[in-house]
């Protein structure tokens, strides 16, 4: 049983390297983003994309889409976009006098939605539905989404005027939020070479739908010791604390992350062993997917904006507190 876990293990990551290999071919220094998105692929969630314009946020995305052998729909947000304009609605023929569904773009395998933040609040939750229970509602009758279907999100963090902040239950939504920052000098030279002017690269479609349920079915069979199934907990559970004198970064938390981080964590743990090709976690397969997993879920108080704290600076205080297995 236990070398059969071995084999198949060490074939799934050597599908996602080559994966990787292929997104590669377009994509050059931002391969955490990259990984986070295989990952939240496997892992059945979705993602948001944060950071400014021109790093390559909607390429990515577009040559992730170009690997999977599956369905690609781009849905630019807007503030006169509708939820009909996602979903799809119900259209009279005139011919037979009946309604007919018009099926939306969020009816394919890979959504993005590119600038999620400039679409007001009631298109926005017109995705909730359809990201947690892979089904969309148009009338009366209820249609299920195909597999896979993966949203990617992109918003914008420097220009806020004319935008609408997601609500906590569309961020929840997310497995991850995945922060794209600027390369180093080093990969943008080597991105000016590639691109300077741009060459067609030929993308292999190397991820069927076949290899991604088989890529699931062997994260979930990655061991997890009980040690760190307790340690995951009490990672989310010191996101919760109240005041707490021996714990200085509990003033700086108004929500704490909820239970459904508490699973994707320990999804993404696994899924991280599984990159690493190992059939069991360890601590830090859990710390390389923390910060990715609960930088969107943990609210903070006026005193951590006040004191230019971010998320990411509270998820490293939690870490050096809770006992590392």
């Amino acid at each position: 049983m236990i070398n059969n876990l071995e084999n198949r293990v060490k074939e799934s990551s050597e599908s996602i390297k080559q994966c990787q290999k292929e997104i590669g071919k377009k994509i050059v220094g931002q391969s955490s983003m990259i990984n986070g998105m295989l990952m939240a692929l496997i892992a059945g969630g979705h993602v948001l994309l944060e950071g400014v314009p021109g790093l390559a946020k909607t390429l990515a995305v577009k040559t992730l889409a170009e690997v999977i052998d599956a369905d690609f729909r781009r849905v630019q947000f807007t503030p006169d976009l509708l939820p009909a304009d996602l979903t799809g609605s119900m259209v009279f023929r005139q011919q037979t006098g009946e309604f007919l569904v018009r099926k939306g773009p969020v009816f394919s395998n890979v959504i993005l939605a590119d600038e999620i933040n400039r679409a007001p609040a009631k298109v926005q939750s017109a995705l909730l539905e359809a990201m947690e229970e892979k089904q969309i509602t148009i009338g009366d009758k209820t249609h299920q989404l195909p597999y896979p279907f993966f949203v990617l999100a992109t918003q914008n963090p420097i220009e806020q005027e004319g935008t609408y902040p997601l609500p906590e239950a569309q961020l929840d939504r997310f497995i991850m939020k995945l922060l794209v920052d600027y390369p180093t000098p080093e990969k943008e030279l080597e991105i000016l070479r590639l691109m300077g002017f741009e060459k067609k690269q030929k993308i292999s479609k190397v991820l069927t739908k076949d290899l991604l349920k088989s890529l699931q079915e062997t994260a979930f069979g990655v061991l997890v010791d009980e040690r760190i199934e307790e340690y995951i907990v009490a990672i989310i559970t010191a996101s919760r604390q109240k005041e707490d004198a021996a714990r200085s970064y509990t003033r700086f938390i108004d929500y704490g992350a909820s239970t459904r981080a508490t699973i994707y964590l320990y999804r993404c743990a696994k899924i991280a062993a599984l990159f690493e090709g190992r059939t069991f976690v360890i601590p830090d397969d859990v710390k390389s997917v923390v910060y990715n997993v609960l930088r969107h879920r943990i609210v903070l108080s006026y005193e951590a904006e006040s004191d230019e704290l971010t998320s990411d600076d509270i998820i490293d205080q939690i870490l050096k507190v809770v006992p590392v297995p």
